[in-house]
């Protein structure tokens, strides 16, 4: 399926809406003009989109826009009377099923001469009437429907820039693929249709179809308006046609009021203009909607990305002040009530272990989940969501991913599992399996709880805002690297744009417990094992031979003291417990009188990127498979490490310089 219309219609803005992360480009053969080519996913369906060079007409092209009619008369073949050109097809994909013809609809009177030209291929056509705001904007308001009953084919409104009818589009172009209806070319006036059927007449043979492999009607009028290239093949393979040819136009020339080729431009400009004012209502003071006045903050070309940062700062700064409320009511409360148990025994042990793995479980749902999940799942219901997804689709393009993972990335920085749990809603394989493995370096409330809390005390809201910006650009440079690890082209998506609407209350609880019930399945088994074994190993004095077993990473590459050995291991469960064991470790609650701040620094980096908990490998196992959630915690052990080692060094190396 290609994209075609006029310069500035559009149509790259729709292409790259919808495209996949990995676009094929190239020039037209022999050219300067540009294309683009990827597959696209409708549904379960697969199409493959070509973004082709605008131009102006059908008629008298030369050069470089000669081509582009070239591959939708031809594709990657040559017809007999091309044979002689150059042994290249104008693009290495065959000729288009269907045609999407952007149309501003700002501009539309200029657009509509083409329309009128687009059915002489014998193509299916769709018209994606863009730029519709903009129209409404200037008081023009366009009556759809007649406009598509008057040229004989589907017109869907759309504002690419805003993603607005973008899947209403590709729907009905499916649906024109598989049900291929090929709009009639529409008749010129009665004054020249006596000339045009003498043309056909003179030209309506077998040997010359075969030749020319085009529409005859297609042939006719390029003939009428003495197009340069069909006249120059005709002579070259038909020479004796040139003369009667040329004899038809001195007899019009003569006959009408004007030569035959004005006649026929002129007749063409009249009916688009006649067509332009049947459709058109002209509003003097155009009122501006809610849904409009929404999207100039969520959809601008250049503030969106702006209201979309707005509206994660206002669920973050909501969802902790909120946690830090709900974690004093639930899971501090019962930790004190914990506090004055120190068994001696083994049972006793496990049963605090399973007790303190159930108090951690709560600290984790219901503070910082639970808030963030009901949030994001109501601005998924409200429609805004969706709008967000769409301006961040160009940040998530350039890591390599769709702009649909924003809503499970957003939920990783309450908690990584339903955040993983999410991308079932991308396509199976490369958009899973990557999204996954980002998000696990996506800093959760629980590690943002560590940073927060030590980087806030020792290094100042600067280190702690540096550390936040880091993981963004570890992100972005692992989105490219494992890109490249996973080659394979996936389609391009395409991204409704709903209308905005209140959330219902019932429909928000569903799709909340839909996202979190992972957590009662997977997560608290995993949590209370976890618990049970890590007690019974600091039970039986275990400790000393963790701290040595891992002090080639804590002392020798991360320059650490060994007893946080412990403190690290105990992450893996879950990371508040590090936070916890930090202390317990050392002795003492002021960290700065043993770790300087290059360590304090180090240690940080370490826990804002390795594996983030064991309920998070839980559910990769689940969502991505085992092969994948293994190379997940390797690849974030190397790189929580490699990253901790470049911060050491650069900041000793700031040391001593400094």
């Amino acid at each position: 399926m290609a994209l075609v219309g006029l310069p500035n219609s559009g149509k790259s803005t729709i292409f790259h809406a919808v495209a996949s992360t990995v676009v094929q480009t190239g020039r037209l053969a022999g050219t300067h003009k540009p294309y683009a080519e990827c597959p696209v996913q409708i549904g379960a369906d697969e199409i493959h989109l070509v973004d082709l060079p605008g131009f102006q007409s059908l008629r008298d092209l030369q050069g470089d826009d000669l081509e582009a009619l070239k591959y939708l008369l031809w594709g990657d073949a040559r017809p007999l009377v091309s044979d002689h050109e150059q042994p290249q097809p104008p693009a290495p994909f065959s000729r288009p099923d269907l045609l999407i013809y952007v149309l501003d609809a700002s501009a539309l009177q200029q657009g509509l001469e083409l329309a009128l030209e687009l059915p002489e291929l014998g193509l299916p056509v769709v018209i994606a009437l863009n730029m519709m705001d903009e129209a409404a904007r200037k008081g023009v308001q366009i009556d759809v429907d007649a406009l598509a009953q008057k040229l004989g084919c589907a017109v869907i409104p759309t504002v690419a820039q805003k993603g607005r009818g973008l899947d209403a589009l590709f729907a009905q172009t499916l649906a024109r693929g598989r049900d291929p209806v090929c709009p009639l070319p529409q008749p010129i006036s009665p004054h020249l249709q006596p000339w045009a059927q003498r043309m056909h007449n003179k030209i309506d043979r077998d040997d010359l179809r075969t030749a020319f492999n085009v529409p005859s009607n297609l042939l006719t009028m390029n003939l009428m308006e003495r197009d340069t290239y069909f006249l120059n093949e005709v002579a070259s393979h038909f020479p004796e046609l040139s003369e009667p040819i040329r004899a038809l136009h001195d007899e019009a020339n003569a006959a009408l009021p004007r030569p035959l080729v004005d006649e026929v431009h002129a007749d063409r400009h009249h009916r688009a203009v006649e067509l332009f004012e049947s459709i058109i209502t002209r509003v003097h003071q155009p009122k501006r909607s809610f849904e409009d006045l929404m999207d100039t903050l969520f959809l601008h070309p250049r503030w969106g990305l702006l209201g979309s940062l707005a509206v994660f700062a206002a669920v973050l700064f909501v969802v902790f002040e909120v946690s830090v409320w709900l974690d004093a009511a639930s899971a501090t409360r019962l930790s004190a009530l914990v506090a004055d148990w120190h068994p001696n025994t083994l049972g006793g042990v496990i049963m605090l272990a399973i007790t303190n793995g159930l108090i951690g479980l709560i600290g984790i749902v219901v503070p910082y989940m639970l808030p963030l999940v009901l949030m994001l799942v109501a601005l998924e219901e409200s429609g805004i969501m969706h709008r967000i997804a769409f301006v961040m689709d160009r940040f998530f393009h350039a890591i390599g991913l769709h702009g649909k993972v924003a809503v499970p990335f957003l939920l990783g920085l309450g908690c990584n599992v339903p955040a993983i749990a999410a991308t079932r809603a991308l396509p199976a394989g490369r958009e899973r399996v990557i999204a996954s493995l980002l998000i696990t370096f996506v800093p959760c409330s629980a590690r943002s709880a560590i940073v927060l809390a030590l980087g806030e005390k020792y290094l100042g809201g600067l280190g702690v805002f540096l550390l936040f910006m880091l993981s963004i650009v570890v992100i972005a440079i692992l989105g490219r690297l494992l890109s490249r690890h996973y080659p394979e082209i996936s389609p391009g998506l395409i991204q409704e744009i709903p209308p905005y609407r209140w959330p219902a209350l019932r429909d928000v609880l569903r799709a909340t417990w839909q996202r979190t019930q992972d957590i009662i399945t997977i997560v608290t088994p995993l949590l209370v094992i976890g618990s049970i074994v890590l007690a019974i190993l600091q039970f039986y004095g275990a400790d000393q031979l963790i701290n040595q077993l891992l002090s080639p990473l804590t002392v020798g590459a991360l320059g650490l003291p060994a007893v946080l050995g412990v403190p690290i291991l105990f992450g893996v469960l879950r990371k508040e417990l590090s936070l916890i064991m930090i202390y317990q470790a050392v002795g003492t609650f002021e960290l700065e009188q043993l770790m300087t701040t290059t360590q304090i620094t180090t240690f940080l980096v370490f826990l804002l990127f390795y594996i983030p908990c064991i309920s998070t490998f839980a559910v990769m196992l689940r969502i991505i498979g085992r092969k994948e959630a293994l190379f997940s915690i390797a690849l974030s052990i190397g790189v929580a490490t490699l990253v901790a080692i470049i911060v050491r060094l650069l900041m000793t190396t700031a040391m001593l310089v400094g």
